[in-house]
């Protein structure tokens, strides 16, 4: 065998080991994580936005821009604990952390809130959302797009 050869082999297994030492979160972890997110992040701006800006929840009903305006900090929050922690509370809870795939570094906001789009997105299609039942790594379409993966954390 070639040197080059060797050395390119000796790469790969270096890369699959590295690999191996990720966990791969959960998917059942994920959705727990989620509904906590939603618990404590989403459900306050709804209420905030509903009776103390427009006084009803009819008024919330009518209203096409509150929900936007609701899901759109939703995201700006959303985004700022994944830049800045790589968790969000539910996440933590349940020791996820979202970081890039090659560096396993945190994201940038941009790509947060990229990522956070792209979840909309694939929740919105469903196909996204199964597409980690046929991956070994457990990536949802928008970690794909994004180049992010949810990994498991040591406490």
């Amino acid at each position: 065998m070639r040197f080059r050869d060797l050395k390119k082999q000796k790469k790969n297994q270096q890369n699959k080991q590295e690999k191996k030492q990720l966990l791969y979160a959960k998917y059942s972890d994920k959705v727990k994580a989620l509904i906590v997110d939603m618990f404590m992040i989403y459900a306050p701006i709804l209420y905030f936005i509903a009776y103390v800006v427009m006084g009803s929840k009819e008024e919330f009903q009518a209203s096409q821009l509150a929900p936007f305006i609701a899901v759109s900090i939703y995201g700006v929050i959303y985004a700022i604990l994944i830049a800045k922690f790589g968790q969000t509370p539910g996440k933590k809870a349940y020791l996820i952390k979202v970081v890039d795939d090659k560096t396993q570094k945190n994201i940038s906001f941009f790509r947060a809130v990229c990522r956070f789009i792209m979840f909309l997105f694939s929740a919105t299609i469903l196909l996204g959302l199964l597409t980690p039942f046929y991956r070994k790594d457990r990536k949802a379409l928008h970690d794909i797009v994004c180049g992010t993966i949810e990994i498991e954390v040591k406490q």
